[in-house]
């Protein structure tokens, strides 16, 4: 597994744990983290504001189902579930694009989508 690839796993790990040291352990200083339409955040310190969304609680689980990687750019594909604080289970697939940095996220792009269950 590349160095960048490894950073992305162990980003994706300490997110499942919300181990903000961990987390920011894998980020540039001068990270962008990019939720299109949604919200730009800029600098450590405002990526560490969104690791808890105030409308969740408790830990997402977060699966990795595919990872690509060229060049600088690792490519992310899974499944997150995370509660509410309402206590609504939240079903969402998502594909994070990484651009990386001397073996650190300089750029995090995320696209989320919810997803319903059709039973």
């Amino acid at each position: 597994m590349s160095k960048n690839k490894e950073t992305v796993t162990k980003y994706m790990e300490a997110f499942n744990q919300q181990d903000h040291a961990k987390i920011l352990a894998c980020l540039t200083d001068d990270i962008t983290w990019v939720l299109p339409g949604v919200y730009l955040h800029k600098g450590k310190a405002a990526f560490d504001k969104e690791i808890e969304n105030e409308g969740f609680t408790g830990k997402p689980v977060i699966n990795v189902s595919r990872m690509t990687e060229e060049e600088n750019v690792v490519i992310a594909e899974g499944t997150v579930q995370a509660k509410t604080k309402n206590g609504i289970i939240v079903n969402l697939v998502f594909c994070d694009v990484f651009e990386m940095e001397n073996g650190l996220i300089k750029k995090l792009t995320s696209y989320l989508m919810t997803i319903t269950d059709k039973k």
